[in-house]
């Protein structure tokens, strides 16, 4: 089993799933000013929408998986603001990150879509590197499995399982790939990357999740399922409306 503290100082400890999570919104913000800079904008703004995105974002992901683990946190209330322990759910936070970088991005002229369509690439390989840190917390595992019928089956808690963070950490790669070509064909336009980000990433997500013992449920409902599958309909419906808004005469900008 991996050690989930990387260095420990006394009192002072640095997490593995910490140093993940940190990684990642590095990574993508820095994947983030790349093309801003491409397009010309201002990337100070953009360095400050990411700033305030991600830490709404993160306290959304927070509250998020509070609200559905209230039995727990609700009688150990002083582990509300453990982060270092785990307990971040992808779907608060962008949900609520998601919300601030728009609203940023429209305060700051650059344009609601224009914004997450930039954003979309860094969200999916941050999310590819921040997944890790659920190996280091033994967490987001899957069922037990047959090492000799699987052998890619991981030891986790005390039994070779599915390892679920890594299924999703390899898709949320290929979405991230498939993000960087599908952004520079000519007919894409505003609001189609974050659209595709939205729907491949939950179709993903839905088959993934069917194969975790910890999600968070609603009653015999898979939270995480129920909101990706919702996700997948709504961004095929906005797609399908602003493709028609197009063909019958109205104006959508390209993304460059």
């Amino acid at each position: 089993m991996p050690d989930p503290t990387f260095i420990a100082f006394g009192p002072f400890t640095i997490r593995w799933y910490g140093i993940m999570l940190v990684a990642g919104m590095i990574v993508g913000v820095a994947l983030g000013c790349l093309e801003t800079k491409r397009l010309e904008l201002n990337t100070e703004h953009y360095f400050n929408m990411c700033l305030m995105a991600l830490v709404i974002g993160v306290l959304g992901a927070r509250a998020y998986y509070v609200i559905f683990n209230w039995d727990y946190y609700g009688a150990n209330p002083a582990k509300i603001l453990a982060f270092t322990e785990g307990g971040l759910a992808i779907h608060g936070g962008l949900i609520a990150g998601g919300l601030v970088y728009a609203i940023s991005g429209m305060l700051y002229r650059i344009g609601g879509w224009r914004s997450l369509d930039i954003t979309a690439p860094s969200v999916a390989i941050g999310q590819a590197i921040g997944r890790w840190g659920n190996f280091f917390n033994q967490e987001a595992f899957g069922y037990p499995l047959d090492k000799a019928q699987y052998p890619w089956a991981m030891y986790i808690a005390g039994e070779y399982r599915h390892p679920t963070f890594l299924y999703e950490s390899i898709w949320d790669f290929c979405v991230f790939a498939f993000l960087l070509w599908y952004r520079k064909r000519e007919k894409t336009a505003q609001g189609d990357v974050i659209l595709s980000y939205l729907m491949l990433y939950s179709l993903g997500r839905i088959v993934i999740e069917g194969l975790r013992t910890d999600s968070l449920m609603f009653g015999e409902i898979r939270v995480a399922q129920a909101i990706s599958a919702a996700a997948i309909l709504v961004s095929f419906l906005v797609m399908v409306i602003k493709r028609r808004n197009k063909d019958q005469g109205g104006k959508i900008t390209s993304i460059r």
